[in-house]
């Protein structure tokens, strides 16, 4: 790795540039769309994401591999996934598609990336007030599937180190459940390549798998929690 050094800090810098100087261009453009139907303001803007996730390649060696496609459902359900990572939150929409996501309102709030975000029907939630944002997601993540999106919850709620695990959150096991819908579990090592608050991005390869569907229809949320949970963490020990 130490032979390697020069590579990996040129070419992070380059990636970080990249996402500088394009976010304010792709916010501008994104003023274009507003008026524009949903499924085109979001190929517009989820184009800036392709452009972020696919660089990784060229500019720092990063590359992907993905097993249990073939596990993907046809109709949009709810997606829980480790969360290490910015990288799952930008590249799992590519197989999910289209996706939307629960996330911290704080990060609409962030300019030009934020404001493009806002567009894309993101489920906002305050954190601290608990029972509001469960009402929250279960609301209007019933609406984003019935119209046709995927729900993606990192049910951590944060992201953590590689090797790490946090207290795995119910807030999409009981949005499955009321909407009737099935769970597609996520496990990946993106944190070896793209780890949290480091600008460093690391060559190799990020491996992702995702899990048969969790039925979730007649089950309790602790049940199917605790299912979602052995999953994913099992998973990890073999990609960590």
């Amino acid at each position: 790795m130490k032979s390697n050094k020069p590579r990996i800090l040129l070419g992070s810098t380059a990636h970080l540039s990249l996402m500088i100087l394009s976010t304010p261009l792709w916010a501008i453009g994104a003023l274009f769309v507003i008026p524009l139907p949903y499924q085109w303001r979001y190929n517009f803007l989820m184009t800036w994401s392709w452009l972020i996730i696919d660089s990784l390649r060229p500019l720092c060696g990063i590359r992907v591999s993905v097993r249990g496609k073939e596990n993907i459902p046809q109709q949009p359900c709810v997606v829980m996934s480790k969360h290490q990572s910015a990288w799952e939150t930008l590249a799992l929409a590519k197989y999910f598609h289209p996706t939307t996501w629960v996330l911290k309102r704080s990060l609409l709030r962030i300019p030009f990336f934020g404001w493009g975000l806002s567009l894309l029907r993101p489920i906002a939630i305050d954190r601290g007030a608990t029972s509001n944002a469960r009402q929250q997601v279960l609301e209007q993540g019933i609406e984003r599937l019935n119209s046709g999106l995927w729900v993606l919850i990192f049910p951590e709620g944060t992201r953590v180190s590689p090797g790490e695990k946090a207290r795995y959150q119910g807030g999409g096991v009981q949005l499955a459940i009321k909407s009737e819908r099935p769970i597609v579990p996520v496990a990946h090592n993106a944190g070896n390549h793209w780890p949290r608050r480091s600008f460093l991005r690391y060559p190799g390869t990020i491996d992702v798998v995702i899990g048969p569907p969790i039925e979730t229809r007649g089950r309790t949320k602790s049940e199917v929690l605790a299912q979602v949970e052995s999953w994913i963490e099992g998973e990890m020990v073999e990609l960590d």
